[in-house]
């Protein structure tokens, strides 16, 4: 087993997903998939800590999730309340209530987590067009 007991930096993130490679198939219980269990959990820390994954914005999660049922943002007006507010949610102009965010987890399946998310830096602002990046 290679001796990795911990993840500091990018050079030992490397090496330890270069290691993974190499034993993504061991067998469960033999000293090659307990090396690769360890190294999951190293990685999947370092990862959390250094690369963090963050939530997509709730008009992102909304877009997808319409791409991926087949829906159209006549699809949502019912679920928001008009094809208005349903635009306005959609062009990040509004953000959602929590009875929106309920029909929306509800309905669509779409996580929790992502709806209750804190208001874009934009809306908080009061600027209404989303920033050019």
């Amino acid at each position: 087993m290679a001796n990795i007991p911990h993840i500091a930096n990018e050079e030992d993130y490397n090496l330890a997903l270069a290691r993974m490679d190499e034993i993504f198939h061991a067998a469960i219980g033999t000293r090659e998939g307990d090396e690769r269990d360890l190294l999951f959990d190293l990685i999947e820390a370092y990862e959390e800590r250094h690369h963090p994954v963050n939530l997509p914005s709730v008009p992102a999660a909304i877009e997808f999730h319409m791409e991926q049922l087949g829906l159209t943002p006549g699809d949502l007006a019912p679920l928001l309340g008009s094809q208005k507010v349903a635009t306005a949610v959609l062009s990040g102009k509004m953000d959602i209530t929590i009875a929106m965010a309920r029909a929306l987890h509800k309905h669509w399946g779409i996580p929790a987590e992502v709806l209750l998310q804190e208001p874009s830096d934009n809306i908080k602002r009061g600027i209404t067009e989303p920033a050019i990046l």
